[in-house]
């Protein structure tokens, strides 16, 4: 409602943003420069335009750090930058001249809030909002909030809990890492801007659920989804012009037939973008083959060789699949591209009326398909994440399961089979982007939200929260899948509550012999939340939650003496062996079935692994299962690397067992608890252990038993008969 129906003046709105670190000036953005110069840069200068354009808000002050170094340009020590419209930035004095990377900044942030208030005193009227941006600027925030009585708005960006649990699984621990990030600090500012932020932005509501609700000041009611802009100029429909590129001559090189319909995947070469089942679904469907052609365009390389592991990896599996399914002049995968040929690639797809797929195991945002949507071309996406978001408002596609590569293939076959939907689906992904996720959409919902909270006609009550005595983790529970967790639903549903009550003392942990993809598929159809560590594939391979970060330190650790030529040459002419499937083999792992009744026992195995001058860990299970693994690797080497690095004491975790494949994860200092189940014989041997619980239920009801039994929310010790046996 405007001036002219209310009879009533708009007020003009007078915003401030704080965002203190990095490099941020109105033109040229030195994107990548370093890790501090990335996209909150490039959003925080295009929100302050774009709310500047806004008729109801009079400025926008967009407050950074100056920087006077020689090293870099002299933009960064303008004291005000011009944005237009009513936008500026305002660099404020804060510690040392020259430039400091973040986590060097925190003990200057009270005097970069203090030269904010005098300039914002100086200017005459205090803002109406003040919205901070990661954690710097919502320690500044609160600070001035406070001071000047206004409300205060927060976009986290990143979170420490989450970044965290992203450094251990590059390898570092967690001492190193304190000392270099400070991220104690960071967390306990971003714990005080949480409980004084009137309202959180957010882009997704997997975020609110999975990363905020780590934080003590979790308040839900005071989150709000508002996805960032994309900017329309860039990512627009085909309009004629984009077979005369010289992108399309790259693809073109590739395929036999390319005037057909494009299956199109754009991603870095990660694992957790499962690239390689959307081959898989490709390659086993002849209708599909011969339907349309596949690209992938899977970052940059000149040799794969001297690529990180995991790139290496997932690059050599594609370039196999397409080997193996023979897919040549049918699928395309370039080496390189630049940045401006990505909008060109969107188009060429559409052009053609083809499909963007993100088939990624979980997608925390999905810019690529607001992207592939503003550029009129319809998606397939992973139902995990943000995409979810994205799909409702555009309603331009289907979600899928990402590891199910038939139905993907039936998506794929009913999308591109069908003209008119096809367009109908093009149509509302244009739409939808302007209405949702175009910046001028992004600043009227921001104004929306803002304005109640500026006139003080909404008022959020606070509400009593209970801190943490320390700010990580102190107790963590391990389980494995198919024993402890499959075989009595009620009980597990129990269960998943006891651990969302207490997700934030007590880590989660699953060990499990699965594949990662196995392991997901049930976790979903079972309704297993994704827990914060995911051990597979026997113990040769650590995930992190949220995002299913892999563990990089790890491979290399376990790497030590593997020679997996050698095991299959010694065990090859055994009887009662038989490899398993292609599926369920990997790097670290070398999977058998054993007839036990023909094959020699694991010792015997064990002895002629020795002889053949092979160092390795056997692991049988169920009685029929027999997996070699480097003699560093198994569940419970990787249960105790994962402690130590998040510093959470063996004493303080409880393991849940159920076969002999568990055995080396409860022996030691553990707490644990064998379940009651058909194969819990396997594991008698340990009834002597003071330390290990033969519980009289099984499965998720054999764990529910030994919380109470450990007392393991509470005191977390060994009850009182086990400690005095024990002494």
């Amino acid at each position: 409602m405007d001036e002219a129906n209310t009879g009533q003046p708009r007020q003009a709105l007078n915003l401030v943003l704080v965002s203190v670190h990095g490099l941020i000036r109105g033109h040229d953005l030195e994107l990548g420069r370093d890790a501090d110069t990335g996209g909150q840069t490039l959003y925080v200068v295009e929100l302050a335009r774009a709310l500047a354009q806004h008729p109801e808000v009079a400025s926008v002050d967009l407050l950074t750090r100056r920087i006077e170094d020689p090293e870099l340009s002299d933009d960064y020590a303008r004291a005000v930058e011009d944005l237009g419209d009513g936008a500026r930035i305002v660099r404020i004095k804060c510690g040392p001249p020259g430039y400091v990377a973040k986590e060097a900044l925190w003990d200057y942030l009270d005097e970069f809030a203090d030269n904010t208030l005098e300039f914002l005193r100086a200017r005459g009227a205090a803002p109406d909002l003040i919205h901070s941006h990661y954690a710097d600027g919502g320690y500044v925030g609160a600070r001035l909030a406070g001071l000047l009585g206004v409300p205060l708005v927060h976009t986290g960006h990143s979170l420490g809990r989450v970044k965290r649990r992203r450094l251990l699984a590059s390898g570092l621990s967690a001492a190193d890492i304190e000392a270099r990030y400070n991220l104690a600090r960071r967390i306990e500012a971003e714990e005080d801007t949480l409980a004084i932020a009137e309202r959180v932005i957010t882009s997704t509501h997997q975020e609110i659920e999975e990363q905020y609700e780590l934080y003590d000041h979790y308040q839900p009611e005071r989150m709000r989804v508002i996805p960032p802009g994309t900017n329309l100029a860039r990512f627009r429909p085909p309009t004629g012009d984009e077979q005369d590129s010289h992108i399309a001559a790259e693809l073109g090189r590739f395929l036999r037939e390319p005037d057909k319909p494009m299956i199109l995947a754009l991603s870095r070469p990660d694992p957790r973008k499962n690239i390689i089942t959307l081959v898989r679904a490709y390659g086993e469907s002849p209708a599909l083959r011969e339907l349309a052609n596949l690209v992938i365009v899977a970052g940059n390389r000149d040799d794969i060789e001297d690529m990180d592991e995991g790139p290496r990896q997932v690059l050599k599996q594609l370039l196999l699949a397409v080997d193996r399914y023979d897919l040549y002049g049918n699928a395309a995968l370039p080496k390189h591209h630049d940045w401006q040929d990505v909008p060109l690639i969107y188009r060429l797809a559409a052009a053609s009326h083809g499909v963007f797929v993100n088939p990624a195991l979980t997608e925390p945002f999905g810019l690529t398909l607001i992207e592939a949507a503003a550029s009129g071309l319809p998606v397939l996406a992973t139902e995990d994440g943000g995409p979810m978001d994205i799909l409702a408002n555009c309603r331009n596609g289907r979600l899928i399961d990402p590891l199910d590569s038939e139905a993907m293939t039936d998506s794929l076959l009913a999308m591109l089979s069908d003209h008119e939907a096809w367009q109908h689906m093009a149509a509302n992904g244009l739409a939808g982007v302007r209405a949702h996720y175009s910046w001028q959409a992004h600043a009227q919902r921001y104004v929306d939200m803002v304005k109640p909270m500026i006139q003080r006609t909404e008022v959020p009550m606070l509400r009593p929260i209970l801190r943490r005595a320390k700010v990580y983790h102190d107790r963590a529970i391990f389980t494995d899948i198919d024993q402890n967790l499959l075989g009595d639903p009620e009980a597990l549903k129990i269960l998943v509550g006891v651990l969302r009550e207490n997700r934030k003392c007590a880590a989660f942990g699953i060990a499990t012999g699965r594949r990662l993809d196995s392991a997901l598929t049930v976790m979903k159809r079972y309704g297993i939340p994704q827990p914060d560590v995911l051990i597979t594939s026997g113990g040769t391979e650590i995930y992190y939650a949220p995002k299913l970060t892999a563990d990089t330190a790890w491979p290399r650790h376990i790497d030590y003496q593997w020679t997996p030529h050698a095991v299959r040459r010694a065990l090859a002419d055994l009887p009662g062996l038989e490899l398993q499937p292609r599926s369920e083999q990997s790097r670290f792992k070398i999977s058998y079935y054993i007839d036990p009744t023909e094959a020699p026992d694991t010792e015997e195995i064990n002895r002629l692994l020795h002889q053949a001058g092979v160092a390795a860990n056997v692991v049988l299970s169920f009685g029929q299962f027999l997996d070699i693994l480097p003699i560093r690797a198994s569940k419970g080497f990787a249960l105790r690397y994962v402690a130590d690095h998040w510093g959470i004491p063996l004493e303080r975790t409880l393991v849940a067992g159920g076969s002999g494949a568990d055995e080396d994860m409860m022996r030691g200092n553990t707490l644990a608890v064998v379940v009651a189940n058909r194969h819990h014989e396997e594991l008698s041997q340990l009834g002597d252990i003071e330390r290990i619980y033969f519980a009289h239920r099984p499965y998720a009801g054999g764990i529910l038993e030994a919380l109470d039994h450990y007392d393991f929310f509470d005191s977390c010790m060994l009850p009182p008969e086990s400690v005095e046996s024990a002494s």
